[in-house]
């Protein structure tokens, strides 16, 4: 086999792989507003208020599961607010009301939400919850990012037709299902290793790792170390094999671990590689 240029190969990394769900999932931002339309729809009697205190009190007093929706207006995803002024500190509950309205009425005007509504500053406080939503969910698109990496990599599993693999499997299972002896990777046994992916061939047992990393860092360097390790360490193992897949415009900043691991490791792929049928001939 042709050797591989380690800089030639570099070069095909991307600086991106967002699809369109990625940058914000309206669906959950749907579902989430939709959990507190009622109690929304109560507060929008508030807006544009001349006695905004009062009508707030008459509301809670009436309708108190009404204040559950508060944190949710300042952006808070738990049931429960933390507040110091210069005497005390109020831990605000909503799951449990644990003070009477008219210090809940502190913390809207405190925080602002009394102004927000009494100055017409919004006309419509489920707008005005999909806006708060969308910026929360718009946090997660880390989380996203690793799941697209690996989603994109179970695709071209599916497309190269192998119809035993595997997502997210530890070592001791790889090793009681095939009756591998894996204990030069785990450390004998040390180590609660798992795989993003494994497949299964007629003669072979291929662990799979994924990764993305669109920017650099410390852990880039740590993650090719513990990958080498793992590349020489099983090279000797009868019955299965590494295969790392990992791309992104971080490793330009960090290759030089990146290619020590490509000098041990044949089965180290980036996407071009996958869409070139890298995982289509596993033996």
């Amino acid at each position: 086999m042709e050797k591989r240029n380690f800089e030639e190969w570099l070069s095909n990394f991307r600086n991106s792989i967002a699809n369109y769900k990625y940058y914000v999932d309206f669906d959950i931002v749907y579902e989430n507003v939709e959990k507190f339309r009622v109690e929304l729809n109560i507060m929008n009697a508030l807006i544009g208020s001349k006695n905004i205190e009062k009508e707030f009190l008459d509301i809670i007093k009436e309708y108190p599961k009404t204040l559950k929706c508060i944190p949710f207006l300042l952006a808070v995803r738990r049931l429960e607010i933390l507040a110091q002024d210069e005497d005390m500190q109020y831990i605000y509950k909503f799951a449990q009301i644990n003070y009477a309205p008219e210090q809940y009425a502190v913390l809207m005007r405190e925080t602002g939400l009394f102004d927000l509504l009494e100055n017409h500053l919004v006309s419509s406080l489920i707008d005005y919850a999909l806006g708060v939503e969308v910026g929360l969910n718009s946090n997660g698109r880390k989380n996203r990012g690793g799941h697209l990496m690996e989603d994109l990599v179970e695709s071209h599993i599916k497309k190269a037709g192998y119809k035993e693999y595997y997502k997210e499997m530890y070592l001791n299972d790889i090793e009681a299902k095939w009756d591998l002896d894996l204990s030069r990777i785990s450390g004998d046994g040390t180590s609660t290793k798992r795989f993003d992916f494994v497949i299964k061939t007629d003669n072979m047992v291929y662990g799979i790792e994924t990764n993305f990393y669109a920017s650099g860092g410390s852990k880039l360097n740590e993650t090719a170390r513990s990958y080498k390790m793992i590349a020489e360490e099983s090279k000797d193992i009868n019955g299965f094999k590494f295969i790392w897949i990992t791309d992104g415009d971080g490793w330009k900043s960090a290759k030089r671990n990146l290619k020590e691991t490509f000098d041990v490791l044949d089965n180290l792929y980036c996407i071009k590689d996958l869409e070139d049928g890298a995982l289509k001939n596993l033996k």
